[in-house]
């Protein structure tokens, strides 16, 4: 007799009203944050040639791609010159960029795509598509919402994590295998019951590990 295992819940789908507490906050975060952003984007300038932006495609809601921002934490030419993850000893990083990794100020530019609509504050990370390729079915739920500026898997990925990526030859191979799934995982069971509570504890959350870092 074959015995029939319980559905996994199905994740939570983005809301009129989270929309619009993203709304709120991307456009707060960049009213206060300016000075902050145009203090970044000069060090990153003067820290190394090339622009102060770092634009890549991925993969939002849907399978829909769309251009994220980031301030760069590269050398110009990173992506062509090894892998789309890296450690913190990678040595395409450059020195503002390795400031801004540890306290998570590159990512601030991602308000402009909360703004727009590409993203959430608080989901899943974005990935780039040849990562979404390896996404097992049940990880593939994972784009049925917006991608978020931070949330469970982006904080799980802590100075440990990173430093697994810079002890091995081949760090895509076990970011893959073995970290991804875990992150993943870490956001599905965050999406199945997803609350305003738990988005403000994440958010505090964020806080805390970025100024830790720092």
């Amino acid at each position: 007799m074959t015995i029939l295992q319980p559905a996994a819940p199905s994740v939570r789908a983005d809301s009129a009203g989270r929309r619009l507490v993203d709304v709120l906050a991307a456009l707060g975060g960049l009213v206060v944050c300016a000075p902050v952003l145009a203090a970044v984007a000069l060090a990153v300038r003067l820290d190394s040639p090339g622009p102060a932006l770092f634009r890549q495609t991925r993969v939002g809601r849907g399978t829909r791609p769309f251009v994220m921002y980031k301030f760069r934490t590269m050398v110009v030419g990173a992506a062509a010159a090894g892998p789309a993850v890296s450690g913190n000893a990678d040595p395409r990083i450059t020195r503002v960029g390795a400031v801004l990794r540890k306290t998570k100020l590159d990512e601030l530019p991602q308000l402009v795509n909360v703004l727009r609509g590409d993203m959430t504050l608080i989901g899943p990370r974005a990935e780039v598509t040849r990562y979404v390729d390896c996404y097992t079915p049940e990880h593939r739920q994972t784009l049925e919402v917006r991608p978020g500026l931070t949330g469970p898997g982006g904080i799980w990925f802590t100075v440990a994590q990173a430093a697994e990526l810079d002890a091995t030859a081949d760090p895509e191979q076990v970011y893959l295998q073995r970290q991804l799934p875990e992150k993943l995982a870490l956001d599905l069971a965050y999406l199945r019951h997803r609350t305003l509570w738990q988005d403000l504890k994440i958010l505090l959350r964020t806080v805390t590990v970025s100024f830790r870092r720092g």
